[in-house]
C-alpha cells in the first residue's frame, strides 16, 4: 500500500508542512550560471510554439511559461515550489500567523484533496474535521481535477462567507457535508499551562514570526506562576516545521551558550553553515533577543520533549540538539525525517522561488532525512496501543523525496505492514461497535497518555515503554 500522499500547504497559508525555511527575499541568481543545455532549450521552444499554434484554444503566453516553471520545480522534491502571484501573497501572510481560511492542513492523495489536520481552535477545528479526511467537493465543485491552488482558492474568502466542503472519511466509509464559516485565523503556535504544582507544559505547534516572542513569553508566565518548577514537558507531536530561526531559539533556550544547535550542507557557499545557540543566530528575523525575559532556571530545569511522526523539520532539529548535547530526554515516537531546508528567493516583486537548497545535520553529524529523530524512550500514543500512527506519512513516503546522502533507499517493507495491520486493525473495530474509532485525547489533556509518561519520566516513576515501536532503520546505507 504505497502512499501517494503529497505534502502541498496551509489552506489560505501557503507554508509547507514539515518546512524548515529560509527568507531571502531579493536575492539574486547566481553570477557563474553553468552554459545552457541549448538542444533542450531549442525543445522548449518548439514545444513552447506548437503550444501557441496548434492547441486547440488560444493560450496565454504567461500561464504556459509559470506552468513549465512550476513543472519543473515540482519534478525537484515535495517541499520545493513556484510561487506565482496569488501563492506568494499566501505564503507571506502564512509567516505571519494569520490568514482568512477555513484552517487546515492539507496535501493531495489520489486527485482529492487530503487533510493532514485541522489547525487548532480553527473553524475546521470545531467543525470536526479529521486528519486523513478527505475533501471530494467545495461548494458545488468536485475536487477531482483541481489543482491543488484551484482547490486552496476555492476554500478561501472573506471573514463571515460560508463554505460547504464534502467530506469523506475513510475509516467510516461514509461521505456526509460539513458547512464551515470562514474566519481570520490566528494560530496560537505556543500553548502552556501548569500540569500540576512544578510541573509545566508547553506546547509549540509550529514555528513562525512570533513564536519565539510567544514562547518566552509563556514560559515566563510559568515561572511567574510557579518560581519552583521542577520539571517540563516540551511537546512538539504534530509540529510541522517552519522557520530556521525559531528552531534555534528555542533550542538555544534550554542549551548552554555558543554550542552548536543544528549545522547545514549544500551547494551554495551561504548553505554551508554552523548555527549555535547564540544570539546573533536567531535574531534576524526578530530584532532583539526574545529570549532576554526567561529566566536563567529554564538552563537547567529537567526537560521532557514528547515527538512523534508528525513532528518534522524544525521541531526534528530542537529535539535533535536536545538529545545530543543530552540537555533532555526525548519521548515518544519517531519523528518525520525531513532533514532539509527550503530557501525562498524572489523572483520579481510579486513571485518566488522556495527551492530545497541544504540537508541539515545535528550537533553530532547526524542527518535524519527520510529517517528521523530516534526518541530516547518509545510510547504508544495511547494506553490501548497505537493504530493511528502508522498510517501517519513521513517523508520517505512522499514521491521524490531526497536521500540522506548515504546511498540508495529502499522500501520500508516493515512499515507498509503496520500499515495494512493498523487499516485492519480499525475495520474490525468498526464492525464490532458500528461507530467510528475513538480520537486521541487533546495534546495536554489529563487523558493524554503521552504526557502522562512524560510527568512520571520528570518524577523518576516508572514509565510504560511500548511493547510495539521500534526504530526505522535507514533503508539503505550503502553506496550506490
Amino acid at each position: 500500500m504505497t502512499s501517494k500522499f503529497k505534502i502541498a500547504g496551509w489552506v489560505a497559508l501557503g507554508a509547507l508542512a514539515g518546512g524548515l525555511t529560509t527568507m531571502q527575499f531579493g536575492a539574486t541568481a547566481r553570477s557563474a550560471m553553468a552554459p545552457l543545455p541549448l538542444e533542450e532549450m531549442q525543445q522548449l521552444a518548439a514545444v513552447f510554439g506548437m503550444v501557441k499554434t496548434d492547441y486547440v484554444e488560444p493560450t496565454d503566453e504567461k500561464k504556459l511559461i509559470s506552468d513549465a516553471i512550476g513543472g519543473m520545480v515540482a519534478g525537484l522534491d515535495p517541499h520545493s515550489v513556484y510561487f506565482d502571484k496569488a501563492s506568494f501573497k499566501e505564503f507571506r501572510e502564512g509567516t505571519t500567523g494569520k490568514f482568512v481560511g477555513v484552517g487546515i492542513e492539507i496535501g493531495m492523495e489520489d486527485g482529492l484533496v487530503k487533510i493532514v489536520s485541522p489547525i487548532e481552535g480553527s473553524p475546521a477545528f470545531r467543525a470536526g474535521l479529521k486528519t486523513g479526511d478527505l475533501i471530494t467537493k467545495i461548494d458545488d465543485t468536485f475536487v477531482k481535477g483541481l489543482t491543488m491552488d484551484q482547490a486552496v482558492k476555492r476554500m478561501r474568502g472573506e471573514p463571515g462567507a460560508k463554505v460547504v466542503l464534502t467530506i469523506f472519511r475513510k475509516n467510516e466509509n461514509r461521505s456526509f457535508p460539513v458547512t464551515i464559516v470562514r474566519e481570520e485565523i490566528r494560530v496560537q503556535s505556543v500553548r502552556a499551562k501548569l500540569i500540576e504544582p512544578g510541573y509545566g507544559w508547553v506546547r509549540v505547534s509550529q514555528f513562525q514570526d512570533r513564536t519565539v516572542e510567544d514562547f518566552a513569553t509563556k514560559v515566563a508566565a510559568l515561572y511567574k506562576e510557579d518560581p519552583k518548577l521542577k520539571g517540563l514537558v516540551l511537546d512538539l507531536r504534530n509540529d510541522p516545521g517552519g522557520l530556521l530561526e525559531g528552531a534555534i531559539a528555542i533550542s538555544a533556550a534550554f542549551l548552554p551558550a555558543d554550542v552548536t544547535v543544528v549545522s547545514t550542507n549544500g551547494q551554495l557557499p551561504e548553505s554551508k553553515q554552523i548555527f549555535k545557540a547564540r544570539v546573533e543566530d536567531y535574531t534576524r528575523r526578530f530584532g532583539a533577543d526574545p529570549l532576554a525575559k526567561l529566566p536563567a532556571a529554564l538552563k537547567k530545569v529537567p526537560l521532557v520533549v514528547l515527538v512523534n511522526e508528525g513532528s518534522a523539520s524544525a521541531s526534528e532539529i530542537v529535539a535533535g540538539a536536545l538529545q545530543d548535547h543530552k540537555r533532555a530526554k526525548i519521548m515518544g515516537n519517531q519523528t518525520f525525517g525531513k532533514g532539509s531546508v527550503q530557501t525562498v528567493r524572489q523572483l520579481t516583486a510579486d513571485t518566488a522561488l522556495k527551492i530545497t537548497t541544504a540537508r541539515y545535520y545535528t550537533p553530532s553529524g547526524r542527518s535524519i532525512q527520510a529517517t528521523g529523530i530516534v526518541p530516547d524512550v518509545m510510547l504508544d500514543e495511547s494506553a490501548e496501543g497505537n493504530v493511528y500512527s502508522a498510517l501517519r506519512v513521513r517523508e520517505a513516503d512522499l514521491e521524490k523525496h531526497i536521500g540522506n546522502g548515504q546511498g540508495k533507499e529502499e522500501k520500508d517493507e516493515a512499515r507498509e505492514k503496520a500499515r495494512e495491520e493498523a487499516l485492519k486493525k480499525l475495520e474490525e473495530a468498526r464492525g464490532k461497535t458500528n461507530e467510528p474509532p475513538k480520537p486521541l485525547p487533546e495534546f495536554g489533556s489529563a487523558e493524554d497518555f503521552p504526557l502522562q509518561q512524560a510527568l512520571n519520566q520528570l518524577k523518576g516513576k516508572p514509565v510504560v515503554v511500548s511493547k510495539t515501536l521500534t526504530e526505522r532503520k535507514p533503508e539503505d546505507t550503502k553506496a550506490p
